[in-house]
């Protein structure tokens, strides 16, 4: 009797022991729960905090190269009736007083140098020295002698827009002479080109007793075969590591900038393959580097960084978004459209709406050929019509110039 009483009073402490470990072990367990849930919610807010602040500083860095865009233009326009700007596909250089000025046209394959002038001879040597700086700079010369740039250098960048280091890149002289020309070949080649023959003139409409002095010369044959060439290297390797065609990433740089290696639009778009920073370029950065981050104009300006996004965001787009189109050819028109105007936009020239599975129901029941054709006549905007013409037709020019 006193064993069965021994054996029921322990095991009752027993239990009672096991259920205090029990509790013990269960309220320490809900609150290493609670930590962790803790922990991850102030992750989670100061990742969301970090994301807020960086895109706040990046649209505080856009208003300030907007200031100074809108400022230099409302300078140059009381000397100039057309008070030209860097664009995607021009690049213009101003001399420090503002009255000689330089277009690299990459669009028109043309290179424009004007002057405002008392005399002929003074107007010869301003446009023979602009035209011999234009043909002869890379980016870095070019980065110090021209006033915007040189303006656009002194706003502060804020330490999570990520920058890069300076890459220096020919801008037309490798295209045109091979090499960086010598003092001889620049002599010969603006005396050529700036002649009484080719020197147009009228009347300043801005400034009394000065005329305005223009010249446009067009670019060499090949040209642009030539800019393409400097950047074979680095569009092979991304076009292999990406599974495009190289073809087609030629043939999107071709018309998105025209080799501009300055190239930037008022979206603001930057580079080669023209990423703009806040859409498509945070979407690719964290694509290839798992971080959401948003990018610097020079950070886009150095040509390898560009390629490897743009490249990368075709990707994105031929194998992510329009991935449920099964046929190829039609999956590439989109793709080349939705570069331009985004995958959605490219939903709503099918279905209606920015839902590209329901507008890949519809593009997997039509040929390429109808796709194409419906794409021209749907699509939102006619500047991506003329995109989705201009990228196919260069595709084929690059694929017999690189016989792939």
């Amino acid at each position: 009797m006193k064993a069965i009483l021994f054996i029921l009073i322990s095991s009752t402490i027993l239990y009672a022991e096991i259920s205090n470990n029990y509790e013990k072990t269960k309220n320490e367990f809900i609150e290493k729960q609670n930590n962790f849930n803790l922990e991850k919610k102030q992750t989670l807010n100061k990742h969301n905090s970090y994301k807020e602040e960086a895109l706040r500083d990046f649209e505080n860095y856009k208003k300030a190269q907007q200031k100074i865009f809108d400022d230099f233009k409302n300078n140059i326009s009381k000397l100039w009736e057309n008070p030209k700007m860097p664009s995607a596909k021009s690049l213009i250089n101003y001399t420090n007083d503002r009255k000689t000025r330089g277009e690299i046209n990459f669009e028109n394959e043309e290179i424009i140098v004007e002057t405002i002038a008392s005399s002929y001879d003074e107007a010869v040597k301003n446009l023979r020295k602009e035209l011999n700086i234009l043909v002869s700079i890379d980016t870095k010369e070019f980065n110090k002698i021209d006033p915007f740039e040189k303006e656009l250098s002194s706003i502060k960048k804020s330490n999570k827009i990520i920058d890069s280091s300076f890459k220096n890149e020919s801008i037309l002289s490798d295209a045109i002479f091979g090499k960086k020309p010598s003092k001889k070949e620049l002599n010969s080649f603006s005396n050529s080109n700036i002649n009484n023959k080719s020197i147009k003139v009228h009347n300043s409409p801005k400034i009394p007793n000065q005329k305005v002095y223009s010249v446009i010369v067009p670019m060499p044959n090949q040209t642009m075969i030539n800019k393409s060439k400097e950047y074979e290297k680095e569009v092979t390797k991304q076009g292999k590591i990406r599974s495009i065609p190289r073809s087609l990433i030629f043939a999107v740089i071709h018309s998105e900038s025209a080799y501009n290696p300055k190239a930037r639009s008022h979206i603001p778009a930057f580079g080669l393959m023209q990423i703009v920073p806040s859409s498509a370029g945070k979407d690719v950065y964290e694509f290839l580097y798992n971080e959401e981050k948003l990018v610097s104009d020079n950070y886009l300006y150095n040509s390898t960084n560009n390629i490897t996004m743009g490249t990368a965001y075709l990707h994105m787009l031929y194998f992510k978004y329009l991935s449920k189109i099964k046929d190829k050819e039609s999956r590439l028109y989109c793709a080349i459209a939705a570069y331009n105007t985004g995958a959605g936009n490219v939903a709503k020239a099918f279905s209606k709406t920015t839902n590209i599975s329901k507008a890949a129901q519809i593009i997997n029941k039509m040929s390429s050929k109808d796709v194409y054709n419906h794409l021209l006549k749907n699509l939102p905007y006619d500047e991506t019509k003329g995109y989705l013409e201009k990228v196919t037709s260069r595709m084929y020019s690059y694929e017999e110039i690189y016989n792939k």
